[in-house]
């Protein structure tokens, strides 16, 4: 399987030929990203694990076609509301064909929820992912070799979670660089559990769980790297703490790759080419990281890789919804000592692990952040109806963004 880009049939010759195309009709004015002024293209990129995945493969295209579900309606809602420019959707079952793409675009994006207003992203791309896919190994130590936890990454069929990237400017395809199929003992000193695996078995482990992806996107005159993943919860292991140590890794894909030199030379994408991203190249890291910098069950020092990257700013997008969830919900997040503003997921508080935060958008130095957010709506407001309490009409996780000016 291939990387995809899926296109309106309408406007593929115009996005063949580079044409500027019509961006959708706003949405409410509180939440318009910002027009090009100048120089600068005011550009609002936003992440969000929607939940887009089924138990069985194929359902996901069953529930999007007749654009009834309620689930995908709450969803496109959030993201209509929020209206980004560049967005990455984190648990999209893949499928090969990209119909999900169009029919979550056509079905539901294109359709306003609610009153809200419709929204258009005539560029997208998805590629395959490791989730589901067999290994043929025995990866749980349970006598079998054909479970979702012996898959390279767990999944009960090729490409549950995937990962999907919208966008209002076309994605320079030629450019994009996966690393679907690099090896975790590839990278140096690593954290990879080989007594638990076996060395045999333990070699040809692949990195990611998902995928990582440099997608550069074309702003204006300039290119912006959307550098998208969606590592391993750092649980559901044992005392060999293989989930922990490759969401570790996993993250710290990402600072290597922004790290020239030596540092970044064993990284090579599925293509082939070794090394990282250019010291000069704007970017933005997306995604699901599953690792707060307090809390939780992650390895210690996971996101701090990022957080306190020399290349990388961490605006804290906050929200007074997260910190009344924290309080109201009790349980775990009374034990946790990070600022509950900045949580982004809504997770089991009883016994653990709390709402956490695990949900990033993290542009380059220098570019210039205009706001950043965290949509959680306090009880009462607009919008928390879908975002309220377990279980939750959306996703129990939040849509995080990011306004920024890019050099036009």
């Amino acid at each position: 399987m291939t990387p995809r880009v899926t296109r309106r049939r309408a406007l593929a010759a115009a996005a063949a030929a580079g044409i500027g195309l019509p961006t959708a009709a706003t949405a409410q004015a509180a939440s318009q990203p910002s027009r090009p002024r100048g120089r600068f293209e005011h550009l609002r990129i936003a992440t969000f694990n929607a939940s887009l995945n089924r138990a069985e493969e194929g359902q996901l295209l069953e529930d999007l076609r007749d654009g009834t579900d309620e689930q995908i309606r709450a969803v496109a809602e959030i993201i209509q509301i929020n209206n980004p420019d560049v967005l990455l959707l984190n648990e999209f079952d893949f499928d090969e064909s990209g119909e999900g793409v169009d029919l979550f675009r056509e079905k539901y994006l294109e359709v306003g929820q609610n009153g809200k207003s419709p929204v258009r992203y005539p560029y997208a791309f998805t590629a395959p992912v490791n989730t589901g896919v067999p290994s043929g190994l025995d990866l749980n130590h349970d006598g079998r070799a054909d479970g979702p936890d012996d898959a390279w990454g767990f999944g009960a069929f090729p490409g549950q979670y995937g990962m999907v990237i919208l966008s209002r400017y076309p994605i320079l395809t030629e450019q994009v660089r996966t690393f679907q199929n690099l090896r975790w003992a590839d990278m140096p000193s690593n954290l990879l559990p080989t007594e638990y695996y076996g060395p045999e078995i333990a070699g040809e482990l692949r990195l990611s769980s998902k995928s990582h992806w440099d997608v550069p996107v074309r702003v204006g005159s300039s290119t912006l790297h959307v550098l998208a993943s969606h590592p391993t919860p750092p649980s559901f292991d044992g005392p060999e703490k293989r989930n922990q140590r490759r969401n570790h890794d996993e993250i710290r894909l990402w600072a290597d790759y922004l790290s020239p030199g030596q540092r970044s030379r064993w990284i090579k994408d599925d293509a082939g080419t070794r090394g990282g991203l250019g010291p000069s190249e704007q970017f933005v890291i997306l995604g699901d990281l599953n690792s707060d910098p307090l809390d939780g069950d992650s390895w210690p020092g996971a996101i701090e890789q990022l957080l306190s990257h020399p290349r990388v700013q961490d605006t804290e997008p906050g929200s007074d919804g997260a910190a009344e969830g924290s309080e109201t919900q009790g349980g775990a997040n009374l034990q946790h000592t990070g600022d509950p503003r900045l949580d982004t997921a809504d997770f089991n508080d009883d016994p653990a692990p709390g709402n956490l935060r695990v949900d990033y958008v993290l542009p380059s130095r220098p570019l210039q952040v205009v706001f950043s957010a965290v949509y959680w709506p306090s009880t009462g407001e607009p919008g928390s109806e879908l975002t309220g309490s377990y279980p939750f009409p959306a996703s129990d996780h939040r849509l995080v963004r990011v306004d920024l000016q890019v050099k036009g």
